[in-house]
């Protein structure tokens, strides 16, 4: 296990529940780190893990976290985890790292992430489509604005779904807010926080007139400059399936714009339950 390092808050500490708490060499996962298909570790949770852990590996400032692959071959169990990382290559313009979740001695959830060197912007422009997402929520006042937000209870400000989310095959958007800290009471990062919203690239590519009925089993987060502010906002581009097998794909933004994109694996799978319409365990 590579010691934490200190790594940058984007917030302040929180008093609200943890998703884990550390326990010596091991994280254990409270009540709210469970998801919507089963007793099983959200997925945005395990990759919020694993971007915790690749972060902590890398030292240097100006390494960017340009590429976050998550690797879900597993449920993880409401059981505690081991970390472990490994530095493949660090060369001067690029680090990549690998981080691996253990439980019961097996490998459950696996991440790599690429870390570039930032330097000069090139001149010129480069095409790319313009994303229009909804408004920013507003405060819990009782006003809100008519937004898509699908959250599943996942330490969201605001849920307010647009009408007709389940019944339009229709393109989806979310602002997601996390309020909970990962681990303990250490703040979220910036790439922690993108990291787990990148888990939701599957719910909204593939949220269709049947709500969902595709897991993801991966999922890939890019990113050319990390998100500012609470609020990270998905808008989804396209979803392709076949066979049962679904690929999706997904812009992030913050307040100021885009900042990358996730692309997500699935496969064909029944009783998905928002973590929020749960009975109580």
């Amino acid at each position: 296990m590579t010691e934490p390092k200190t790594v940058a808050p984007d917030l302040e500490p929180t008093a609200s529940p943890a998703y884990f708490l550390r326990d010596e060499n091991r994280y254990v996962p409270t009540a709210i780190a469970r998801g919507g298909w089963g007793p099983t570790i959200s997925g945005h949770v395990v990759g919020g893990l694993l971007a915790w852990a690749v972060e902590h590996a890398v030292d240097d400032p100006d390494l960017h976290p340009a590429r976050l692959t998550v690797d879900l071959p597993a449920p993880t169990a409401l059981e505690p985890v081991e970390v472990h990382t490994r530095v493949h290559h660090d060369r001067r313009r690029l680090r990549l790292v690998e981080a691996v979740l253990m439980q019961r001695g097996a490998a459950v959830a696996r991440g790599s992430a690429l870390f570039l060197r930032r330097g000069q912007q090139p001149e010129g422009d480069v095409w790319s489509p313009p994303v229009q997402m909804p408004p920013l929520p507003v405060e819990q006042n009782g006003d809100h604005p008519s937004l898509f937000i699908r959250t599943y209870g996942w330490g969201a400000g605001v849920q307010n779904p647009e009408p007709g989310w389940d019944d339009a095959p229709g393109p989806k958007y979310t602002w997601l807010e996390e309020t909970h800290p990962l681990v303990d009471t250490e703040p979220l990062t910036a790439f922690t926080r993108a990291a787990m919203a990148g888990d939701v690239t599957a719910a909204i590519a593939n949220w269709g007139t049947r709500a969902l009925q595709f897991i993801n089993v991966d999922y890939t987060l890019t990113l050319s400059r990390l998100p500012e502010g609470p609020h990270i906002g998905l808008a989804s581009l396209v979803h392709y399936s076949n066979d049962g097998i679904a690929v999706g794909s997904a812009v992030l933004v913050d307040r100021n714009g885009p900042v990358g994109s996730g692309m997500s694996v699935s496969l064909a799978h029944s009783g998905f339950r928002p973590p929020s319409a749960m009975p109580p365990t």
